[in-house]
């Protein structure tokens, strides 16, 4: 890779009730700025949302940067720590190379407009890389998504927005409700890893009756004849304790490391035997179950860090990481173990990220992962 396609990168977080005082004393942990400084990445808790707008004004006037993206989490994360339920925000800026990135806003049901603004850039670009950020009350997202990784011609990352309040995002504009973020040509290097929050309790069943979301029966079989058997005597005795604990999951055709979705239970009803999963379903798919496991989510963490250290050619520039708000302190403890992890693996590497509503890898939404991006 030539130096002229490789990105340079600087990070800075803080927490504060006043929001002048937190961008302040990130703008001075900033400087001095990455030469030819041309994007920015903002992430903001939700107690912060009602400022976002005049955030990024002081961002864009203090940086020179018009380019900024980015959104609003219930939690937001840095290199080694994550702030959650408080004010509090993470920036990172760098240096792209010009004319091999662009932004695009709130693609919301129809992409044709998106296609037409953005024509020439794409028919430049082929195979792109896409940081995008998506609005969880948008009922079209799970169509959206891919479709828009289909327009784009890119591999798209990121993360639905979480917020108790204002679900805003960032792409040059302020927006909601669709989805909006940076395409950025495939000749910067971008190294992507996807680890996951849930592990496996039992092999994939064939789905042999389902309607919808519904499942009636897997393998031939009552559907609750074979999920009381994989989740244990304790658990099959008392239904109602598996909420939060044990999931549904789609595994992905076609995925060469047994890849999969984890999906939430919606519905156990005993009395006609049917499980109602937070993912359509037919007859001739497959499903599995999973459980949250510490243990098992650190083990792949550690795994998806050092198979993505292990692919990249030096030290990373930079990093995004969008993982789940079931995830951080709600499954790893306390004192930001989760991004420590990352930091024990990736050193001192500049990072910002939030913790979102379901995550984005390969154009597909996923639950209870973590998605690490590094520019390389």
């Amino acid at each position: 890779m030539s130096a002229a396609t490789r990105a340079c990168f600087r990070a800075a977080h803080a927490a504060a009730a006043d929001w002048t005082a937190a961008v302040g004393a990130c703008l001075e942990n900033l400087a001095p700025l990455p030469e030819g400084a041309n994007i920015g990445f903002l992430y903001l808790t939700d107690r912060l949302a009602q400022n976002i707008e005049p955030i990024a004004a002081r961002l864009k006037a203090a940086t020179g940067i018009d380019a900024w993206i980015g959104t609003v989490g219930i939690g937001v994360c840095a290199s080694g720590v994550e702030y959650f339920d408080q004010p509090a925000l993470c920036i990172m800026v760098g240096a792209l190379p010009q004319r091999r990135f662009a932004l695009f806003d709130a693609a919301r049901q129809d992409l044709a407009s998106f296609i037409e603004r953005n024509r020439s850039w794409l028919d430049l670009n082929p195979g792109n890389f896409g940081i995008v950020h998506a609005d969880p009350r948008n009922a079209e997202i799970l169509k959206l998504i891919p479709a828009l990784g289909e327009a784009a011609s890119s591999f798209l990352v990121g993360a639905l927005t979480s917020s108790r309040g204002i679900h805003a995002q960032l792409a040059g504009g302020l927006s909601e409700g669709g989805v909006s973020g940076l395409v950025v040509s495939g000749e910067v290097g971008i190294a992507t890893g996807l680890t996951q929050g849930c592990s496996p309790i039992g092999p994939a069943h064939l789905v042999t009756e389902a309607e919808g979301n519904v499942i009636a029966g897997l393998d031939e079989r009552p559907v609750l004849e074979v999920f009381r058997e994989e989740i244990g005597e304790v658990l099959a005795r008392d239904l109602r304790r598996v909420g939060g604990y044990i999931f549904a999951a789609v595994p992905v055709k076609g995925a060469d490391w047994g890849d999969y979705m984890v999906r939430n239970l919606v519905a156990i009803d005993e009395a006609q035997g049917l499980l109602q999963i937070a993912e359509a379903v037919e007859p001739g798919s497959q499903v599995m179950f999973c459980r949250r496991d510490r243990a098992a989510a650190e083990k792949d963490l550690r795994r998806m860090l050092e198979q993505l250290k292990a692919r990249l050619d030096g030290p990373p520039r930079g990093a995004l990481y969008h993982t789940c708000l079931a995830r951080g302190p709600n499954l790893f403890g306390q004192d930001s173990q989760e991004l420590k992890m990352i930091q024990d693996v990736l050193g001192e590497v500049p990072l910002v990220g939030f913790f979102g509503n379901g995550e984005i890898s390969n154009n597909r939404l996923y639950t209870y992962t973590g998605v690490l991006s590094v520019f390389c």
